[in-house]
């Protein structure tokens, strides 16, 4: 019971009014939770815990520190998906950008934190490009693709 109690003392009703007034948070609170942008995210398939329904709901209900503090926020892939998806035109990647300004100019995360990500994002699509790259020299041959046997190909070599 004691820890329910803490986590009500958490709540900023206000919280889904600063995300909503900054540019991408618009149609926020148009919610629904009808998980379409959680069914179609690619991230929910490798991280079970990833759940972008779940992250929304969060922030209406003014769970900011719990929503700011959590590694889940920088896992969006900012693929666009959940945009297609989104029956309520909730732009969900653009709320993740609102969440993470959010979080550097809070102080939940160092702001270089950003620029690391953003060059992490950058070398993995070098690396998918190497890869499809390699994969495009049989790509009139039948076959599978087996990570194991990438050993090599991602060096700069391959470029």
């Amino acid at each position: 019971m004691e820890a329910q109690n803490t986590a009500l003392y958490r709540v900023d009703p206000r919280f889904k009014h600063e995300v909503a007034a900054q540019p991408g948070g618009d149609n926020l609170q148009a919610c629904f939770a009808c998980g379409a942008c959680t069914a179609g995210c690619p991230v929910t398939e490798i991280d079970a815990a990833y759940n972008p329904r779940r992250i929304i709901r969060q922030v209406l209900l003014g769970l900011e520190e719990e929503v700011l503090k959590s590694d889940l926020l920088w896992l969006c892939t900012t693929c666009f998906t959940c945009y297609a998806h989104c029956p309520q035109d909730v732009k969900f990647t653009d709320i993740m950008g609102v969440l993470r300004n959010m979080a550097v100019e809070r102080g939940y995360v160092h702001p270089s934190f950003t620029q690391r990500l953003e060059d992490a994002d950058e070398y993995c699509q070098s690396m998918r490009r190497r890869l499809a790259l390699h994969l495009l020299k049989d790509k009139d041959q039948a076959g599978t693709f087996d990570p194991k046997n990438a050993e090599g190909l991602l060096g700069e070599d391959e470029v």
